[in-house]
């Protein structure tokens, strides 16, 4: 419970720069919490919890550096985040310090079963390199599909990105972001050994998949509304799976509940 509060306060500290923007309590603030999180438990654990450590810090500070770099390169980018995600200034301070503290305790919750192994020297570590493979490859797969988003937008801003992994499934990063996180949620099981444990791994890990099939909600939205009469789009949407692939599930947009 002492690291888990730790951990918290870290996660507090990072994501405190949504005051400075609304937006940074789900972007930046995000990623440098995330790798914040993992310097605290790599300095606090033992070697049976280094490499998932290692993976959280190679992985927060990537992506609150990418997302860091494309918002002050990117004037486009800007002027999406404006259109689609609040920008809080007419946001009562409470109701900004209730969302504040909800954004700290899910990261928090979401690194919890790599807590949890540092804090158990658990058993049957063939769940840590079964774990530590799958953060490795989603890892590799959202940095991957980031550079070639960005590589495509800056050959034809106004273009869909349909090419590389996109054309395997149309959100390739938020997969990736799903493997990361279920290989988190792999390595920890070990020390999942009380209901307290499993309630906390599965309400980070169940949130977090949630949260991208959402993004993917609304990635789709925007794109029916910019691309929607686009006969190369209409191929490419109906026949790409929209995240999970070889899935046959293309849209999602019907689904109002998804927000992300």
């Amino acid at each position: 419970m002492h690291l888990f509060c730790i951990l918290f306060g870290v996660a507090l500290a990072f994501s405190a720069l949504g005051f400075l923007k609304f937006v940074y309590f789900i972007s930046i603030g995000y990623g440098f919490s995330v790798a914040a999180m993992g310097l605290v438990m790599l300095a606090a654990g033992k070697g049976h919890a280094a490499a998932p450590c290692i993976l959280l810090v190679l992985y927060g500070l990537r992506l609150g550096g990418y997302l860091a770099v494309r918002e002050l390169k990117s004037e486009n980018y800007r002027r999406l985040l404006a259109r689609e995600i609040r920008d809080g200034k007419d946001m009562k301070l409470p109701v900004k310090l209730l969302v504040w503290a909800a954004c700290a305790l899910l990261y928090t919750l979401m690194v919890s079963p790599v807590a949890f192994r540092v804090l158990t020297l658990p058993e049957g570590d063939g769940f840590r390199t079964a774990g530590v493979l799958v953060m490795c490859c989603g890892l590799l797969l959202e940095a991957v599909a980031d550079a070639q988003k960005t590589a495509a937008k800056r050959e034809n801003p106004r273009r869909f990105v349909d090419t590389g992994l996109y054309a395997l499934v149309r959100c390739p990063n938020y997969l990736g972001e799903i493997l990361f996180w279920t290989g988190v949620l792999i390595s920890g099981i070990p020390a999942l050994t009380g209901a307290g444990r499993v309630l906390a791994a599965l309400a980070g890990w169940v949130s977090i998949v949630y949260i991208m099939f959402g993004g993917a909600r609304r990635l789709e939205l925007r794109h029916e509304r910019n691309y929607g009469e686009d006969p190369e789009y209409r191929a490419w949407a109906e026949k790409t799976p929209i995240l999970l692939p070889f899935v046959p599930l293309y849209s999602v947009k019907q689904y109002k509940w998804l927000v992300g």
